[in-house]
């Protein structure tokens, strides 16, 4: 497995993975294509895709506002799940942002989302 930076190119497999994860919660502004272009180029290095087998299995999406970082959209292949594969995302973003010295992290998870809360 191998963990990048995420770039627009990858939207389409990225939001059809998002779309196989039960309790994801998308919205036709800034989760459009549109939208994530704009979070990624305001966060070109804090974005991760999971690729194995040269398919994306898992996403991470992370910022900041100067204070705090966000954690958003990550996801992992319902087929690929309980291989570390999150662990791996949450690390790489987590890293990232300490890198650009954001020490204070928040996951945002909704409330439906029953497998995002229990990871």
């Amino acid at each position: 497995m191998e963990i990048r930076k995420m770039v627009i190119e990858d939207y389409s497999s990225v939001y059809e993975l998002w779309m196989s994860c039960k309790g994801m919660g998308l919205n036709n502004i800034d989760d459009s294509k549109k939208g994530i272009d704009i979070f990624l180029k305001r966060n070109p290095n804090t974005c991760f895709v999971a690729i194995e087998q040269e398919q994306i299995v898992g996403v991470i999406m992370s910022g900041h506002d100067g204070r705090r970082g966000y954690i958003y959209h990550t996801a992992v292949s319902p087929a690929q799940r309980h291989r570390g594969i999150a662990k791996a995302l949450v690390d790489a973003a987590t890293k990232a942002l300490y890198d650009l010295g954001i020490v204070k992290v928040a996951l945002v998870v909704f409330d439906r989302n029953e497998i995002g809360n229990a990871f």
